[in-house]
């Protein structure tokens, strides 16, 4: 593990890795090994549809099928191990820092891969803004232990004084130079995106970066499992170990705002009609005749005006908003900011599901689903309620997360999201 140059400023603390990559000539192609966040695929097709894509494609590393916990994590790191012995997978020669482009029809991102210096939230210098699920970073930190590898990077952002459009300086000028160079790789995923890939092993270009970042903090935008994960496994090795540190990407949203979408939910056991039924008087309820893309436009109307959703399952589209001020004095609790009392989020889980609609927040309850048409078509092929929401704008959750206050989970999307399968970190190494 490479810690040369360790800083103790009180910001963020980049540093160069060997980067674990796919070798191009001993796989199909780069896009069919690549597969999303390890929380987006949709099972079990999407998973089923990744492991058919390439025997060797990242999805058999970050979700391993087997009949137990235990057998799962073992199978990723006999898959892990077999593939690097294989060549398959192979570690770049030196430490580096790696530009990360995606870029569609609609939007250019760029960012820095790095390994980040894990620190807690009290801190200041990473700020979540997202309760976990113990359960969940349990499971991921059983994966981590077995594999002893950082599978997929977190995304995070900062915000610099690089507006877009204007001149770049500090690790933004170096993330433009570099992407001027021919890329490591180049692929196009099936959604559209083309990713590129770019090392630094510049000393000088490194120190640039690491200089400019350490005057920055940063909000996790997608990754609070596997953060709260990497600080689980930190505090249970000795110190300095390679587990200080996490496999990150670092985004200027300055110069590259992300999209911020909503996460969807999915009552598993309650049908669209009691749901309704069970509002009574306390929301105005209308039926939004049209598409699925008309409602959204409808909810993104109401949702300026107050909290609002969408239910969906029985066929039609149906808005719900305008709570009763009444009833949201008694169930949202006090001592918050009125940002996070007014957050949708926050109506939802403390009004609707546990007050009105008295539903616990639990897996075999509740599925949290980022694609809004899937979302609706679950709930009609399997009798349950979709609760379509509206995204909370970045200024928002970063404001709250600067405040110490944590949304409730899965209350935003943040994107386009790093693929997985680009650019691994194995510990050894």
């Amino acid at each position: 593990m490479n810690t040369a140059g360790h800083t103790d400023a009180a910001g963020l603390d980049l540093i160069p890795f060997r980067g674990v990559r796919y070798v191009p000539e001993q796989v199909g192609s780069l896009a069919a090994v690549t597969s999303p966040p390890y929380d987006v695929v949709v099972r079990p097709d999407g998973l089923h549809h990744l492991e058919s894509a390439d025997p060797h494609n990242i999805v058999r590393l970050i979700l391993p099928q087997a009949t137990t916990p235990a057998a799962r994590n073992q199978q990723a790191a006999d898959t892990l191990h077999a593939w690097l012995r294989e060549g398959i997978l192979a570690p770049d020669a030196e430490p580096s820092l790696y530009v990360y482009e995606q870029r569609d029809d609609e939007i250019l991102q760029r960012g820095i891969i790095g390994a980040l210096r894990l620190s807690k939230a009290e801190e200041g210098v990473v700020l979540p803004h997202e309760d976990v699920m113990p359960h969940v970073v349990e499971d991921r930190a059983a994966l981590m232990r077995a594999t002893s590898a950082n599978l997929e990077p977190l995304l995070l952002t900062y915000r610099s004084d690089s507006a877009s459009g204007g001149g770049a300086s500090g690790a933004m000028a170096v993330i433009e130079r570099t992407a001027e160079r021919a890329p490591l790789l180049s692929t196009t995923t099936e959604d559209g995106f083309q990713h590129r890939l770019w090392s630094v092993r510049d000393p000088a270009e490194i120190a640039e970066i690491r200089s400019d970042l350490a005057a920055h903090q940063a909000l996790i935008a997608d990754g609070h499992h596997r953060w709260a994960t990497n600080l689980r496994l930190r505090a249970e090795h000795p110190s300095p170990s390679a587990w200080d540190y996490g496999l990150v990407l670092l985004v200027d949203t300055a110069r590259y705002p992300l999209r911020v979408r909503a996460i969807h939910r999915y009552l598993h056991r309650l049908p669209v009609s009691e749901a309704l039924t069970a509002l009574g008087d306390s929301f105005r309820v209308r039926t939004v005749e049209g598409s699925l893309g008309d409602a959204l436009d409808v909810l993104a109307e109401a949702a300026a005006k107050s909290n609002a959703f969408v239910l969906a399952g029985d066929g039609a589209f149906h808005l719900v908003d305008r709570p009763s001020p009444d009833l949201l004095a008694r169930t949202i609790p006090g001592g918050y900011p009125e940002a996070w009392r007014t957050l949708d989020a926050t109506v939802l889980h403390a009004t609707l599901l546990d007050h009105v609609w008295r539903i616990p927040d639990a897996p075999e309850h509740i599925a949290y689903i980022h694609d809004t048409a899937a979302t609706v078509e679950k709930a009609e092929r399997d009798g349950g309620t979709a609760i379509l929401m509206h995204p909370v704008r970045e200024e928002v959750v970063r404001d709250l997360a600067r405040q110490g206050v944590t949304m409730p989970r899965k209350s935003t999307s943040f994107g386009p999201k790093p693929a997985t399968g680009l650019v691994l970190r194995a510990l050894a190494f």
